[in-house]
């Protein structure tokens, strides 16, 4: 008979460990296919956590700086960070064996839409638009919502991304969200986008602007149910949920809208999150309807007094830049958006870093793939800098894989105003994830001087455990808050079902 301890190679042996049940709470039941417990839906009040995490390196908060620390440990007890230090933390304590591993604060996203990924992930990459497989995601049923939804949270979750800035791209797609991120003990932050998929784009894609004001009272109406369901769930969870307001962008809303957006945001306390100056169309339009580009004009309208998370941004001028970096608002950059090979260009990363603004790796669409979308962020940003550099004699900062970990992890949390996120430090959140960085392909067969360039040889499959609020999520690279099959199952009959009805329309066509 196996010993369910010792079979288990992300926690030791010896006496100092306890069984699979006891780490992850007495009241969790068992999984046929992986024999790990996962909460009950909805999840009950689990038992306080108490385990320490053993890394050969760590970035570890020391006062205003991220610090590399070899050979660390961390302690947790509850949803809190309890102990740091370099070397062991006696005594008989339930442990991650992540040796070999960068253990890292939990990556922040500051901007995901979770049920859109996997639909248009390689449909899209030749040019075809996304808009028709996400009107079709739009008409499912809440049970294959929620199993599309699962399966992308999943990879969320799998890259290292215990906290999402969720722009669901409906206030049902949110409830669904809600739902997964509940079961899962996930970290969100999220809100329905408004005006939602069902009524957005002819409003987006209008050749007249009578189109918009006449929208004006079915997004009031839309304001107002997300505003009421996020009201409803706001702090569950323990404060894990902290839903925001998510308007779609400033060229799809009016001054009455948009006021009304910032009043419901107000009311909730979370901030803010949206498509933000997306491309020169948008600043054009927002100057012609409103005389001001869409950073001065959500200026004029009051919405930085508020955390603001803003996403694209490759309309945005020097004088946004400015105002971003004055109110403490966050660049979210998502280097993956538009697919993999079918986005429209680079993005603004090193222009909105030279500016001295924070700035966040977002996912977007369609790449879940956290880890990944930190090296293309990098990589990309470095090509854009060059180029701008020798064909404008400008100075843009060349960005770097430390640049990218620090917006997913400390500057993100400064842009929420939570000095109890993205760090490594006693009294924060139990946020955590480890990084294989000296396995064959990311590292040299032992951990490197270096760990943090390492990550750029990685993916999210490199990501060995990933911890939220300290509820275990990942252990040794396998999901476990769900059976991991079934999820993928699951999720894959659904996007079967799009793909279906895409192929019955002549959609593979076009």
């Amino acid at each position: 008979m196996s010993d369910p301890v010792h079979d288990c190679p992300c926690l030791g042996g010896s006496a100092e460990h306890v069984t699979r049940r006891a780490f992850l709470g007495a009241s969790a039941v068992a999984l046929p296919a992986l024999g790990w417990p996962v909460p009950p839906q909805p999840a009950p009040r689990q038992p306080a956590r108490d385990f320490v995490i053993e890394a050969s390196w760590a970035l570890v908060q020391r006062g205003d700086q991220q610090v590399l620390v070899p050979d660390a440990s961390v302690r947790v007890r509850g949803n809190s960070i309890v102990e740091v230090r370099e070397g062991r933390i006696p005594g008989s304590v339930r442990r991650i064996d992540a040796r070999g591993a960068l253990l890292l604060p939990g990556f922040i996203s500051g901007h995901t839409h979770a049920a859109s990924g996997s639909p248009t992930r390689g449909i899209i990459e030749a040019g075809r638009s996304y808009q028709r497989p996400l009107e079709i995601v739009d008409t499912l049923g809440d049970d294959d919502l929620d199993a599309l939804t699962a399966y992308n949270v999943a990879e969320l979750l799998r890259s290292g991304c215990t906290s999402h800035l969720e722009m669901s791209l409906s206030l049902r797609q949110a409830q669904s969200y809600v739902r997964v991120a509940r079961r899962w003990h996930v970290r969100g932050f999220p809100g329905g986008m408004v005006p939602g998929t069902a009524r957005l784009f002819p409003i987006w894609r209008r050749t007249n602007d009578q189109v918009l004001h006449d929208a004006v009272a079915g997004t009031l109406v839309e304001i107002d149910e997300n505003r009421r369901f996020a009201l409803s769930v706001n702090g569950a969870e323990e404060g894990l949920i902290r839903p925001m307001m998510t308007p779609h962008a400033t060229d799809t809303h009016t001054p009455e809208t948009m006021r009304a957006v910032l009043a419901a945001a107000r009311e909730l306390g979370n901030g803010l999150h949206l498509h933000l100056a997306q491309g020169v169309g948008e600043t054009r339009t927002v100057q012609r309807l409103w005389g001001q580009t869409p950073v001065q004009w959500m200026e004029s309208l009051g919405a930085f007094s508020m955390p603001v998370f803003g996403a694209h941004m490759s309309g945005a001028t020097a004088e946004d830049w400015a105002v971003m970096q004055r109110h403490g608002a966050v660049y979210a950059h998502c280097p993956s958006g538009g697919g993999a090979g079918a986005s429209s260009g680079t993005q603004p990363y090193p222009e909105a870093l030279t500016a001295g603004v924070r700035t966040n790796v977002g996912i977007d669409t369609h790449s879940n793939d956290y880890v990944e979308n930190l090296k293309l962020a990098v990589i990309c940003g470095r090509a854009r800098a060059r180029v701008l550099n020798a064909a404008t004699r400008s100075t843009l900062k060349l960005p770097t894989i430390q640049d990218a970990v620090h917006g997913a992890t400390l500057g993100a949390a400064q842009g929420l105003r939570r000095d109890d996120l993205g760090r490594i430090a006693v009294g924060a959140r139990a946020d955590l994830v480890t990084v294989d960085v000296s396995g064959l392909l990311v590292g040299s067969g032992a951990p490197g001087p270096e760990p943090l360039s390492n990550l750029l040889y990685a993916n999210g499959l490199s990501v060995r455990h990933v911890v939220t609020d300290g509820y275990a999520q990942v252990l040794d690279g396998r999901l476990v808050v769900d059976d991991e099959a079934r999820v993928v199952r699951r999720g894959a009959a659904v996007v079967q079902k799009v793909w279906a009805q895409l192929q019955q329309e002549g959609w593979f066509r076009s």
